[in-house]
C-alpha cells in the first residue's frame, strides 16, 4: 500500500495522495515500535 500511495502521488503529485502516504508511513512505523516493545518485554519475561 506504501508503494502504491507513492507511485500514485509521484505521478499525479495530488497533496491528499502524499498526506494518505506519510499517514501509512507513520502508521507502519508505530506497528514497528510496537512488535519491538512487546518483544523485548517478551524477552525479559523468560529471562
Amino acid at each position: 500500500m506504501l508503494v502504491l500511495s507513492w507511485k500514485l502521488f509521484s505521478q499525479t503529485g495530488n497533496i491528499e495522495t502524499y498526506l494518505l502516504h506519510k499517514e501509512l508511513e507513520r502508521d507502519i512505523e508505530t506497528d514497528e515500535l510496537e512488535m519491538t516493545q512487546v518483544e523485548d518485554l517478551s524477552d525479559s519475561t523468560f529471562s
